[in-house]
Parts: structure tokens; sequence; C-alpha cells
């Protein structure tokens, strides 16, 4: 698979303790909202991927806050148009979900050639605007496992 990007991913819900929820809009099919994702390099843990697509894409350093494992796990079909990523025959993906706990809506660095926004929003307003139903079931999930303070 040289070169093909590796068909397992993080998912990385940013909240705060109120549960505004960061969401990026992707650069290449605008209006596509999401929470932070991406693939796993070679030889690289779960965490440390979600931690380097953190950096990657907002700027934000996962280690200084609350990284957490949901142990929630989504296979799904690649959509076609981004499965020429990947090697020939790979028509599937395993999503890992994480919470990146933040103390409040921190500044965000967006890297332009992969996102064109960034915006905080409650949570509920994240989870209808986000265009994956792996991403929404996770944001949905997030008031039960962070009880708002």
């Amino acid at each position: 698979m040289s070169g093909s990007k590796i068909p397992v991913s993080t998912l990385v819900v940013i909240y705060t303790p109120s549960l505004d929820v960061l969401l990026l809009e992707r650069a290449d099919h605008p209006g596509f909202w999401q929470s932070v994702t991406g693939s796993q390099d070679e030889g690289e843990g779960l965490a440390e991927t979600a931690a380097r697509e953190v950096r990657e894409e907002t700027g934000i350093d996962a280690g200084a806050y609350a990284l957490t494992a949901w142990k929630l796990l989504n296979v799904y079909e690649i959509y076609p148009v981004w499965r020429h990523r990947y090697a020939p025959g790979v028509t599937h993906n395993t999503e890992h979900v994480f919470g990146l706990r933040v103390p409040s809506r921190l500044p965000v660095r967006i890297e332009p050639r992969e996102h064109l926004a960034a915006e905080w929003m409650p949570w509920q307003d994240a989870a209808g605007r986000v265009f994956s139903w792996s991403n929404r079931t996770a944001i949905l999930k997030l008031p039960e496992r962070e009880p708002r303070t």
C-alpha cells in the first residue's frame, strides 16, 4: 500500500465544558463541515493519530488537554470521490472516535489547503451541520459522555 492511505482513521470531537463543538469546513468540498479527522500513518498509535491530526488541522496541542478514546468504532464505505487515495480494492474505513475537552473556545489555525473555515457552535447545531453520519452520532453522544458544567 505504498503511497496509499491506511483505511484506519480517527475522528476527534473537540469541545468545551459548555459543550460547544469545533467544526471545520472542507476546502475540497465547500459546505461539508466536520470535526477533526485523519488517517493513521504507518506505525502510529490511534491516540498519536488523533493528536497529530488535531495539531495539523487546528494548531491546538492535544497533549495540553484531555484527549480521550471514546471506545466508539465506525466502519463505513469510503465516499467514491475519496477512494482514489486508498489502495485498489479498498472500499471501507474503520474510524476510531476520540474526544478532546478544552477549557474554552480556543483560537484555531486552519490549514487553507484542507479547510476554509473553523467555527465553534453549540453541540446541537454542530450535530445538524456535519455531513457525516458517524460525526453526527459522535456529537449527539457528547451530553451523555460529558455532563455540562
